[in-house]
């Protein structure tokens, strides 16, 4: 919705890792008892202790690596709240909670929003328009890419845009195995990695123009949600799965870091669903407040 200029590339000798602050929710009562979107299935069983133990995982994996994790409290009959980028956006002193599209999730987006207020942020607004927090909204530097074609509205990309004053790209997904725009695109640090056919053709045209130098994920890669990852400026969190997407984000100068979390993609999920960043005030959203 918003022209934006190509951004330069930067040197991969030059990446660093920068503490983040991170907020999660401990899978205590994940299980799929339904289905909504390609990767739930009911009928297949689910080992929550599994889960517990790879969650634990991921969260040991970023204090390990410097970042701060914060934890909401899990509430019982909200199976998907362990999937805390979909709970809102955060950018420097203001926080949007999410409204969610399907009803077996609502109530999460009033659960975020009250950890959310409690917080001291400068402003805290409740959605107005169907948006499902970071699953489909990604800060890349003074831009934020937006996706929309399965549960965010694209009113919700314009609302975006005048709550924290950065420009907002629009992208159409239109495989509903990439649900949402964290399943198909992952921000790393002055660059992207995405899979060109889980968007509409002038989106994929888009991202092309915009990350000339963007990494190409695999069909396989994709399959297995390994753009669903995390990168602090050099390490990179994603699945172990994604082997082919590792070895080409090694190549660039990036440090991936594998992560077992095969129990929560019975839900869709994966590493940066389970990651709400709570993002510094970038230049322009800074000046907007």
């Amino acid at each position: 919705m918003t022209s934006v200029a190509t951004l330069p590339a930067r040197d991969p000798a030059a990446r660093r890792s920068t503490p983040r602050r991170y907020l999660m929710c401990r899978p205590e009562h994940f299980e799929v008892t339904y289905a909504i979107n390609p990767w739930m299935d009911t009928s297949a069983p689910v080992d929550r202790a599994l889960a517990l133990a790879q969650w634990d995982g991921l969260r040991a994996a970023y204090e390990a690596h410097g970042h701060r994790v914060e934890v909401i409290e899990p509430l019982a009959g909200l199976p998907d709240m362990v999937f805390a980028a979909n709970g809102g956006l955060v950018i420097g002193d203001r926080a949007l909670s999410a409204h969610f599209a399907n009803p077996e999730r609502a109530d999460e987006g009033p659960a975020y929003h009250r950890w959310m207020a409690a917080q001291g942020f400068a402003e805290v607004l409740a959605a107005g328009e169907t948006n499902e927090g970071e699953g489909d909204f990604a800060i890349a530097g003074e831009r934020i890419l937006a996706g929309t074609g399965f549960r965010s509205a694209r009113g919700a990309h314009e609302e975006v845009a005048e709550f924290f004053g950065l420009p907002v790209v629009s992208l159409d997904l239109v495989d509903p195995r990439f649900y949402h725009l964290d399943t198909a695109l992952m921000v790393l640090d002055d660059t992207i990695a995405y899979y060109p056919a889980a968007f509409s053709g002038p989106s994929a045209r888009t991202l092309a123009r915009l990350y000339p130098d963007a990494i190409i994920a695999t069909d396989a890669d994709a399959a297995v949600l390994g753009l669903n990852g995390v990168c602090d400026g050099y390490h990179v969190f994603l699945t172990d799965q994604a082997t082919g997407l590792a070895t080409q984000l090694r190549a660039r100068g990036y440090d991936p870091v594998g992560i077992d979390l095969s129990e929560l993609l019975k839900s869709g999920g994966s590493v940066k669903c389970c990651t709400l960043e709570l993002h510094r005030a970038t230049v322009s959203a800074a000046a907007a407040g």
